[in-house]
């Protein structure tokens, strides 16, 4: 699968693909604005939103990075209407290999694989909440990595690892979790992902809008949630809510 990415900058999306090669400059403007409520905050929490936000959307809570901990039977979740349409829905467990081969759980396929820059996946198991992925992800983790090495990710230091047999591998040690969450073992295909770089950086400089205000460089690529330039590399998702100016000066 070929990736294409486009950048949300205010109402505009801007295609990036195409400016592979290119000189482009950003320049965030000093103003932060909460990517829920619209109001300006001097810091952004949570990747893109005030600090009153942060603390009071289920978004934001703890136990979305950290899904065992769902704490919607206890009656504390922060939008408990939010908490049914998100957490008792559909969740697949999967194994990416980003840096490496790695567990994680997610609603989103694909766009969750192709944020973390994993140049395979393959979808293992279904569960019918988020409460039960965050148990099988737990029972997991003895045996797999959970994260992602962002630097190894980006210099494209990807170990080659047959998916299929590491599922195989990984299923025979959970087999009680399995049954106690009724979790269905899924028989898909793995899926291949392909992203738009020139070249992949040797070394690796982490650009930030806090420290750099003006950002500039050639676009080289884009992976996961980064820009690639020849002057660094861009966490773009890191920065939602910043107000950025954007010049393609060639």
């Amino acid at each position: 699968m070929k990736i294409n990415y486009q950048l949300p900058l205010g109402d505009k999306l801007i295609d990036l693909n195409p400016l592979l090669g290119s000189n482009i400059k950003l320049e965030w403007t000093g103003s932060i604005s909460c990517a829920n409520c619209g109001s300006l905050t001097k810091k952004s929490w949570s990747q893109g939103f005030c600090w009153p936000c942060s603390q009071e959307l289920a978004s934001c809570d703890m136990c979305m990075m950290k899904p065992e901990t769902c704490h919607f039977h206890l009656g504390t979740c922060r939008e408990p209407k939010w908490g049914e349409e998100n957490c008792f829905s559909e969740h697949i467990i999967y194994l990416a290999n980003s840096s490496g081969v790695k567990v994680g759980i997610t609603r989103n396929v694909p766009t969750r694989w192709i944020d973390q820059g994993a140049v395979s996946s393959l979808p293992i198991l279904k569960v019918d909440t988020r409460l039960k992925s965050g148990e099988i992800e737990t029972a997991l983790k003895p045996f797999i990595a959970d994260k992602t090495n962002w630097r190894k990710m980006l210099k494209n230091e990807v170990e080659s690892v047959d998916l299929v047999v590491k599922r195989d591998e990984l299923l025979a040690h959970i087999s009680n979790v399995i049954e106690k969450t009724q979790a269905i073992i899924l028989d898909e295909e793995v899926l291949n992902f392909e992203y738009p770089v020139l070249e992949y950086p040797t070394k690796i400089i982490s650009l930030n809008f806090d420290k750099t205000p003006i950002i500039e460089g050639r676009l080289m690529g884009i992976k996961g949630q980064y820009l690639l330039l020849d002057s660094g590399v861009l966490n773009i998702r890191k920065f939602s809510g910043y107000n950025i100016k954007t010049n393609i000066l060639t």
